[in-house]
């Protein structure tokens, strides 16, 4: 037989179905809901994924001031950044970031999963998190899905 009987399909932007995907913070433990958001964002959860193809869904994320850190985090854990000036690097600790704005601690976490590129960060713009459970996106009709059910 000289013909290949069966081919790889690759999605494209052309033959993506992007959903709207509705996930409920409250309750669940940070880093574990950080990681299944991303596996939602990046599409490998789906059977046509393609590692260099934005073929994830779009995922709105509410009540981001009900997550859970274990042990000590709350008080040990810190995010350092930098203002790029000598000497000029500052800490906060998770009570810090929190306190600030509850949604930022999500959505550094689920960044930090992501990959590194510009796929990254295209992925990173379909993450939508929210402080309570009204969201803007209801035109959308997004589908609320548990999170215990992703892979």
């Amino acid at each position: 037989m000289n013909t290949l009987s069966y081919k790889t399909i690759s999605a494209n932007k052309a033959t993506v179905n992007k959903q709207w995907v509705l996930v409920d913070a409250e309750g669940q433990t940070l880093g574990r809901l950080a990681s299944k958001v991303a596996i939602l964002l990046r599409g490998k959860h789906k059977p046509n994924f393609t590692p260099h193809v934005d073929c994830g869904d779009n995922v709105i994320v509410i009540n981001a001031e009900k997550i859970n850190l274990t042990g000590n985090k709350w008080t040990e854990k810190t995010y350092v950044r930098h203002t790029g000036y000598p000497g000029g690097q500052r800490t906060l600790s998770a009570t810090e970031m929190f306190g600030k704005d509850p949604a930022r601690i999500v959505e550094k976490s689920v960044k930090g999963m992501l990959p590194k590129n510009k796929l990254g960060s295209a992925l990173f713009r379909n993450l939508n998190v929210v402080v309570g459970a009204e969201h803007k996106h209801e035109a959308q009709k997004p589908k609320a899905i548990n999170l215990n059910e992703v892979n």
